[in-house]
């Protein structure tokens, strides 16, 4: 066989052994933020204090994306109307992480008539919620603790520290 041949061949496997190498040695930094949480889940909260702690059908849905950032929405959004909450999170160890998210809230109108007008949901504020989550052993369900904060349209803390347990799964297909 040519020298020349089985040079080449011998600088292209060498070659193409080097780019596999690289892709994959890149692929494991490709994003330092992702993590098991990262993904959407649906999931039961019970508050154990404060006003909505007579609620027993509280859902939330969270979708932690890769990099840090999260969404929140809940079954109650509409009631009075609300947007969803979004946040970030983090990784604080071993299957634990931690999320704060914010949302704004409405004013109920006095009366119907209100609505009516054009008055509507006016603003009256926003909340802040902060998780701490534990992971299961299979990254398919979490349990966390929540905090629930209220802050009217001053910024003056109406809601300290309302407490809640949720049990979340991995939505999936």
């Amino acid at each position: 066989m040519n020298k020349r041949i089985i040079t080449r061949s011998v600088l292209l496997v060498g070659l193409f052994a080097a780019l596999l190498a690289v892709t994959f040695s890149l692929g494991m930094y490709e994003n330092p933020q992702a993590d098991d949480l990262a993904g959407a889940w649906k999931g039961k909260v019970q508050f154990k204090t404060g006003a909505i702690a007579d609620v027993k059908n509280l859902e939330f849905m969270w979708v932690f994306n890769n990099g840090g950032t999260m969404n929140e929405s809940s079954n109650y959004d509409g009631a009075p109307p609300v947007p969803p909450a979004y946040g970030i999170w983090k990784n604080t160890g071993d299957k634990q992480y931690e999320a704060r998210y914010e949302f704004y809230w409405t004013q109920i109108p006095e009366s119907a008539g209100d609505i009516i007008k054009g008055g509507g949901f006016t603003p009256g504020g926003y909340g802040v919620i902060s998780e701490k989550i534990i992971l299961s052993e299979d990254g398919q369900s979490y349990s966390s603790i929540i905090k629930f904060n209220l802050f009217d349209q001053n910024g003056k803390q109406t809601v300290f520290d309302d407490e809640a347990t949720a049990e979340a799964k991995r939505m999936k297909f």
